[in-house]
């Protein structure tokens, strides 16, 4: 088979392009999804059924339906609910927010089972003596139990972000032009889609296979021995 891996280098502005655009959705989803799942856990933990009960109901459908059915799901959903609340006619958000309000949902629901998990992992005995100390409740979570809960999770949590990133590359689906898109449609327009596929798997394997590495390095920094 003859291969032409020129076309790799005349598109390099559209792959990088893409490639900037899959970070900065990564970079966002991985940041509101930390945020959002820590609420969503902590809730889950309350003792307050009004909080709890909602919490689980919505972790369990999120992580209960396929990662594509959430996209097409906000991507549809996000549009109604903005033109509901504003009024706004026409489009009222792109195919970009609608990823983002996807991503962020689905990627809390993920991270707050891993977060709930990292605050269980904590002797009970150590929020009781921050209360004995005087400090309240958000105090003993903020400065006791969260610091070493997420020491305790920072492995599984670059794993969710290593899945988080291969995730990105199925905004595709909603017309999104990411790193798969752009070398997807450069293929098209070249006539060299399998050079430019294994381009992308190429890049992939690197990236990910790299963070892999540093989670086990990181594992075995911050291990803690009991």
């Amino acid at each position: 088979m003859d291969f032409d891996w020129n076309v790799i280098w005349k598109n390099r502005e559209v792959l990088v392009s893409g490639m900037m655009l899959s970070l900065k959705l990564f970079a966002i989803a991985l940041t509101g999804g930390i945020f959002f799942g820590t609420l969503l856990a902590m809730a889950r933990l309350s003792s307050w059924k009004v909080l709890s009960y909602p919490a689980a109901g919505f972790v369990n459908l999120i992580r209960s339906i396929p990662f594509i059915m959430a996209i097409f799901w906000f991507y549809f959903l996000t549009p109604m609910l903005v033109q509901k609340m504003t009024g706004q006619q026409g489009e009222a958000v792109g195919p970009f927010t609608s990823a983002i309000v996807a991503f962020i949902m689905v990627e809390s629901a993920y991270y707050s089972e891993i977060i709930r998990a990292g605050i269980q992992s904590i002797p009970r005995g150590q929020p009781w003596a921050a209360y004995a100390l005087g400090m309240n409740y958000w105090q003993a979570m903020g400065t006791v139990v969260l610091p070493q809960a997420f020491r305790n999770m920072i492995p599984i949590m670059l794993t969710q972000a290593i899945i988080l990133f291969q995730d990105t590359s199925l905004v595709y689906v909603v017309g999104l032009k990411d790193f798969l898109g752009a070398a997807s449609k450069a293929g098209q327009l070249s006539g060299r889609i399998v050079e430019l596929y294994i381009f992308v798997a190429f890049v992939f394997f690197i990236i990910c296979f790299g963070a892999s590495w540093a989670v086990k390095k990181l594992q075995a920094k911050y291990a803690i021995v009991r």
